[in-house]
């Protein structure tokens, strides 16, 4: 979901591979579960810390004992993220993180994406609607980001939770519905509408067929 956003982003399944990326990558900033297959998060942020990595660490975990928290932020973290959580959550986070820390964030891509009136920047993270300025939530960028880069497509509710939630909503359809209401209150109070319902299906974007 991260990448999504606009975030430039490496995965580690290990924490010998997050070791590797840090090294060879060079991120500005380091999302580390405590609980890894191979060694604990701690570790791995006390090593990266040890070899003088001045990269901003986030604990992300299901761990959130007041104690826990604590070792992790003294030993080097500057975050610490329980799970459950929520997309705006982690990503408001990250980016105080990024500030705090000097960083910049590395994005994937900054092209703009367009549709007829509507135009979202990847890199700005804005939206606008007929050239007007659409304030959106970072989950309603990427429900409407993924509507956009999938135009004049249907696309079921568990797609959409796959490509904009993946794991952390899965099975619950309501908060697509939920979701897709917030975002036509925002794009479709302009003329004419383009999020459109497939009973029994899903979602499209599209313009409404001519009469």
């Amino acid at each position: 979901s991260l990448k999504f956003v606009g975030f430039d982003v490496r995965t580690a399944a290990s924490g010998a591979q997050a070791l590797q990326i840090a090294e060879e990558f060079k991120p500005h900033a380091l999302i580390l579960d405590v609980m890894l297959p191979d060694q604990n998060g701690f570790d791995v942020c006390r090593q990266i810390r040890s070899e003088g990595h001045n990269i901003g660490v986030l604990f992300l975990t299901a761990k959130d004992s007041v104690e826990d928290k604590i070792a992790g932020l003294t030993i080097g973290g500057d975050d610490y993220v329980t799970k459950p959580f929520s997309l705006e959550e982690l990503v408001a986070r990250l980016r105080a993180l990024l500030r705090r820390t000097g960083a910049t964030e590395v994005l994937a891509d900054d092209e703009k994406i367009r549709f007829a009136d509507l135009e979202l920047d990847e890199a700005t993270h804005e939206v606008r609607r007929a050239g007007k300025m659409v304030d959106l939530s970072p989950t309603e960028f990427l429900l409407l980001r993924y509507l956009m880069i999938n135009a004049d497509r249907v696309v079921s509710k568990s797609q959409i939770l796959d490509h904009v939630w993946q794991y952390d909503f899965r099975g619950d359809m309501g908060i697509v519905e939920t979701y897709v209401s917030y975002l036509r209150k925002k794009i479709d109070i302009f003329q004419p509408p383009l999020i459109h319902t497939v009973r029994g299906v899903g979602y499209r974007l599209r313009l409404p067929a001519s009469k």
